[in-house]
């Protein structure tokens, strides 16, 4: 029942169209009733001989209540599409927003891929099952008990073929639905694996075609699009037996009641014509009904997976919130860790970093390296708040960052990471996601200084060449750069280059460290690196092994004093030769 009102609390401004399309509804169920009553009506008149405008009369009556009864349904219609659709809006609105609050650890829990079937199949399904809910939903229903009503009004004995038409159709319509619904719950779970191909062969394209694996990534789709298919197939076969056991339920109604009625009229006289055409009429409104209603059941029943999973998403409260008293202002660029730990989740068996304790002061250089594993993405992860520390603290500007308002911390702490990724637009565009009000001259400076204004320069339209989507027209070591530049434009306290240089030459890697030095000195560098040219002129450099701290020094003392740095440095200077 919350998870009811919680979707329908997204209707907003769309619940006077919801209503409007349940009074139209209404009004099309109680005309439509009435229509065999005054057809039947009418064929009595006619069969007794009516004066002509008697006849007249019922058939006026008949064409306007006809009208009336389309006019209903047509606007429930364009009403109920306009609610189904606004419903979905906002469903779409409210995911999306709550998703931009998530931290990394909400979106690990649910994968990119889930949360993208979320707000696309999900929603659709979601709006599918409440358009036609709003409409048939109500109209059946009211449908069923008026058209029962009338026809034990109507025919008296004859009514005894829905006593045993009902409770069979009814038993079958559900059996059909209890058998498709676990066809349908596994399928939304398999339209994630799906996207996720999807996602990643998309993203990899260069990969799959450098390794000629188009075969092998058509195949992995081919069995993830079968299996789905297979599913929904077992489900629509299933579903399919509705026809026929609407029909067979139909065919006996009609047979019934011509039989039993024509004998009633010849030999007893006790009904009439009208009335056996009126409750041919009404048996079908009955037994229509009830296959709209099995639908319905179905495509609730079939939503249900999608209704929960949006649930899910809209409920999931983020791990990352901002305290009461949040702090505003970041002082310095100073970062210290204090007995930290960090494991990316409660069942984690293991500890991502254990015990780490750092000082940096601001306006520092600081060189981190280590294998791979190591867990140095992790650490300056934790700089941000992008994860929250697991025991332990980290202040920056001796601050606890868990004090700090996230948007204020975020801003002064600028990260650029080795696949950072440009948006569709200019590059002048891409570059003022760093600083909106950036100026022109703003603008370049921090691309002089990131090494990027030489490159840009050679391009026709310069700072207003258009980037496509993921910036696939630029190069790896051009996307870093215009990357590098758009962190600088934030002017951060703390500015940290995850490996971000990995694509450019050394010389280029040098010329931005020494922009770095001379402009802006009081900003705290944390680099990344692979080579140990990025980082050997640090003020210290971190030794990262296994989650662990191994070494704290400068460059001259951790070839003196630490085993994994020095043979790291004699593999890149001397192809590790003694």
């Amino acid at each position: 029942m919350n998870m009811l009102k919680r979707l329908l609390a997204c209707l907003r401004e769309y619940k006077s169209t919801t209503i409007l399309t349940m009074f139209f509804m209404l009004g099309e169920a109680v005309l439509e009733t009435f229509l065999p009553f005054l057809t039947a009506r009418l064929v009595n008149e006619i069969q007794n001989q009516a004066a002509i405008n008697d006849v007249l009369r019922t058939g006026i009556l008949l064409t306007i209540m006809a009208i009336f009864s389309m006019m209903c349904g047509g606007s429930a219609g364009f009403t109920a599409s306009k609610a189904a659709t606004g419903l979905s809006k906002n469903l779409r609105h409210d995911m999306f927003e709550k998703v931009q609050n998530y931290s990394f650890e909400n979106i690990d829990k649910f994968s990119s891929s889930s949360l993208v079937t979320r707000m696309t199949t999900d929603i659709t399904n979601l709006q599918m099952a409440f358009m036609m809910t709003i409409r048939m939903g109500l109209r059946s229903p009211l449908m069923f008990i008026f058209s029962t009503v009338m026809a034990f009004y109507m025919g008296g004995k004859l009514a005894m073929a829905f006593v045993v038409v009902i409770p069979v159709l009814l038993a079958g319509l559900l059996l059909i639905g209890k058998n498709a619904l676990p066809a349908f719950r596994r399928v939304f779970k398999k339209y994630d694996k799906l996207n996720e191909s999807i996602e990643e062969n998309v993203r990899g394209m260069r990969v799959v075609k450098g390794f000629s694996r188009e075969e092998h990534e058509k195949k992995k789709f081919d069995t993830a699009a079968e299996d789905i298919r297979q599913d929904f197939t077992k489900a629509e076969q299933i579903i399919a037996l509705n026809t026929p056991l609407m029909q067979i339920c139909m065919y006996f109604d009609m047979v019934f009641i011509l039989l039993v009625g024509s004998r009633m009229a010849i030999v007893d006289h006790s009904v009439d014509i009208g009335q056996i055409s009126a409750m041919i009429t009404y048996g079908v409104q009955i037994l229509m009904s009830l296959m709209f209603l099995s639908m319905i059941y179905v495509m609730v029943t079939m939503s249900a997976e999608s209704v929960k999973r949006i649930y899910e998403v809209l409920e999931e409260e983020p791990t990352l919130v901002n305290p009461e008293q949040a702090l505003s202002l970041v002082t310095d660029g100073s970062v210290d860790f204090e007995n930290v730990s960090f494991k990316y989740s409660e069942q984690a068996k293991k500890f991502a970093l254990a015990d780490i304790n750092l000082h940096i002061k601001s306006g520092q250089t600081v060189g981190i390296i280590g294998g791979t594993g190591s867990s140095k993405s992790t650490l300056v992860q934790l700089i941000p708040r992008l994860y929250d520390v697991t025991e332990g603290t980290i202040r920056v500007g001796n601050v606890d960052v868990r004090n700090y308002d996230l948007t204020t911390l975020r801003d002064a702490v600028a990260m650029v990471l080795q696949k950072n990724v440009l948006f569709s637009g200019t590059i002048k565009e891409n570059l003022k996601w760093g600083n909106a009000n950036a100026t022109d001259e703003e603008i370049e400076e921090a691309c002089r200084l990131a090494q990027a204004d030489e490159f840009i320069q050679t391009f026709p339209d310069k700072y207003d060449t258009h980037i496509e989507q993921g910036g696939t027209n630029v190069s790896g070591g051009q996307k870093q750069r215009l990357c590098i530049a758009r962190a600088l434009l934030k002017k951060p306290k703390i500015l940290i280059l995850d490996d971000s240089t990995s694509a450019v030459d050394t010389k280029t890697d040098a010329l931005i460290r020494q922009g770095f030095r001379e402009f802006i000195p009081e900003t705290t560098k944390i680099i990344i690196a692979q080579r140990i040219s990025s980082v050997q002129d640090a003020d210290q450099i971190i030794v990262l092994d296994n989650g662990s701290i191994s070494a704290v020094g400068t460059h001259e003392t951790l070839l003196a004093t630490n085993q994994i740095y020095r043979e790291v440095y004699e593999q890149q200077t001397h192809g590790g030769e003694e």
